[in-house]
């Protein structure tokens, strides 16, 4: 089995996989500042309550957009079950040519999407992960990165949109019953929400326009990602543990040229 951890600005998630099935996730707080004995202990016991013994781990892989959980993460990893983690970003075999301008500036987590999207639904495809940020990451036919775009994320809006004015609440962010809202906080969550959508459903259009591909799959993933899919026709999947797959389809690739 395999643990793979994916470091957002809001969350670890944690996945452990027995080969291909996805066994047991769960997420941590990333902004909670833990040592590496906290982490191991904690990931053990969540663990075992999960039916999985460490002994039954035998390797993990990280992607990670906080470098300042790294160590105790890392650390935690080594010390508790035994291996050093596959760290995803230079010089690990992902399988993806990124053919953007700049390509070392790409965010481990968003071409861990990338390559379990066109992995799974194969290419062009289109990945959406509405995370603490919402990116937008596209994939030709040939595999290769070629485009992303990076939006505020849904909580940073609705935090914006309360902290920033003095009379509006802290909301519940959900789809409201119409868009038509007759008070305070539902009409918040009708501009938050619905605003999302449509700025969803055009920048899809818009990628579509100008990179001359009409027919892309639609792939969204993240937290959020499904009271969005659900409100759209624009998107055609969505895949809660996509970032999780592209982590152990990564960590496979290494293992495999390890091997060799």
């Amino acid at each position: 089995m395999i643990l793979a951890a994916d470091v957002g600005n809001t969350n670890i998630t944690v996945g452990a996989y027995d080969g291909e099935k996805l066994c047991t996730t769960f997420r941590l707080t990333t902004k909670t500042p833990r040592t590496s004995d906290e982490y191991g202990i904690l990931i053990r016991e969540i663990l075992s309550e999960h039916g999985i013994k460490k002994e039954n781990i035998e390797g993990s892989i990280i992607s990670s957009v906080v470098p300042d959980v790294m160590h105790a993460l890392v650390s935690s990893l080594k010390k508790y079950f035994g291996a050093a983690p596959v760290i995803v970003g230079p010089g690990i075999k992902s399988g993806m040519k990124i053919i953007t301008e700049e390509p070392k500036s790409i965010g481990a987590d968003r071409i861990v999407d990338a390559v379990a999207g066109y992995e799974k639904y194969g290419g062009p495809v289109l990945i959406i992960d509405f995370g603490t940020a919402t990116t937008y990451d596209l994939v030709n036919e040939k595999g290769e990165f070629a485009a992303g775009i990076t939006a505020p994320g849904i909580r940073i809006s609705a935090e914006a949109l309360w902290k920033q004015t003095a009379k509006l609440p802290n909301i519940e962010i959900k789809l409201p019953k119409s868009i038509l809202a007759q008070e305070t906080v539902s009409s918040m969550q009708a501009g938050l929400m619905y605003g999302q959508v449509g700025a969803t459903e055009y920048i899809i259009d818009r990628v579509k326009s100008e990179s001359g591909i009409k027919k892309m799959k639609v792939v969204a993933t993240g937290g959020l990602g499904r009271l969005i899919a659900d409100a759209t026709d624009s998107i055609d999947i969505y895949d809660a543990n996509l970032t999780l797959e592209g982590l152990r389809i990564i960590y496979d690739k290494n293992k495999a040229v390890k091997n060799r």
